[in-house]
């Protein structure tokens, strides 16, 4: 209810009119007040701020899915991050289409489920491929049968385990997937008035490409939603500890083989002696029996050593180092 004038208000204000002060049609044409609208039914929890932040995170997972599942389905997957959006979850469910592939994915320590929908094409072409086929899908879409899900099965669980590596600068989980429905009715994870972010991925295997839609529901990640910005994002990647980076890149070089040569000598023979060579002939080198010999690791002399052996072995041992220089 407006503010009651008094009598002398009343009063001033008719002075001020009178006298000019006041003009009405201004007053009239001033502009209203903007008013927001705010659907009840769609609260807004996320931010473009949250959605930017989920598809950097999916971008990163996409990369590690398109070097990992090759190994399994022995064929090239492209994958690329199409969109994001807050919708409601009834919204969501309603839109899919029987039979599907949802997995229903434990995100432990945050609480709830999320959820992974993946097209039933790509579900035939990964079993094609994983049984020896071309990877081609379906021409007419049928229900799954209980081998076929096995078998998907344990494409999806490669899947849900990589998501592990994409939101370790955010919070660190041990996702792990429950089980997969076949039928959207029986995989009501949250209500279907609850708030999801909706992250779709378009996947490409080979010829066949479809799309994975992954919802996150408002309720699970709202213990790290403060951390879904790209501010906490990229400083988070600063601050990661770069001497365990560097530790872990060292300890796999140090694993690498490399191949190391010692050079005893150097001879110039005629192709007709080389053809007549018999057991027990000698062949003169270059180089003097107390002279060290020259190790190469791959094409670079790297130590010089004198020669020698180890048990039943042939060996040198390494009496100077060559620097870079």
């Amino acid at each position: 209810m407006g503010d009651v004038l008094s009598q002398s208000e009343i009063d001033s204000l008719l002075r001020a009119l009178s006298d000019g002060e006041l003009d009405v049609d201004e007053m009239k044409d001033a502009p209203e007040k903007q008013v927001k609208k705010y659907d009840f039914a769609r609260p807004s929890k996320f931010s473009k701020e949250h959605l930017r932040t989920l598809e950097m995170i999916f971008e990163n997972y996409g990369r590690l899915i398109s070097t990992n599942l090759p190994v399994y389905l022995r064929k090239s997957v492209q994958v690329e991050v199409m969109n994001s959006e807050a919708v409601i979850y009834s919204e969501f469910s309603n839109a899919l289409s029987n039979p599907v592939l949802l997995g229903v994915v434990d995100m432990q320590p945050l609480s709830g489920n999320i959820i992974i929908e993946v097209a039933a094409n790509l579900g035939y072409t990964m079993v094609d491929r994983m049984l020896g086929g071309f990877g081609q899908p379906l021409d007419k879409s049928r229900d799954f049968s209980e081998i076929e899900l096995l078998i998907i099965e344990r494409i999806m669980t490669v899947c849900v385990e990589l998501l592990a590596d994409p939101w370790q600068n955010v919070v660190e989980i041990h996702p792990r997937l429950e089980r997969i429905e076949t039928n959207s009715q029986f995989a009501q994870i949250i209500s279907p008035s609850e708030m999801i972010a909706l992250v779709s991925i378009n996947i490409r295997i080979g010829d066949v490409e479809g799309l994975m839609n992954v919802g996150l529901p408002f309720m699970t990640l709202e213990p790290v939603m403060d951390k879904l910005n790209t501010k906490f994002w990229y400083s988070s990647i600063k601050k990661g500890d770069e001497a365990e980076y560097a530790e872990l890149i060292q300890d796999m070089i140090s694993k690498a083989p490399v191949p190391i040569k010692a050079y005893l000598g150097k001879s110039t023979v005629s192709v007709q002696d080389f053809t007549n060579l018999q057991i027990g002939d000698i062949i003169r080198l270059d180089s003097k029996v107390d002279k060290e010999l020259d190790v190469y690791v791959g094409n670079i002399r790297k130590f010089t050593a004198l020669p020698g052996a180890s048990g039943k072995q042939y060996a040198v041992r390494v009496t100077s180092v060559i620097g870079e220089e």
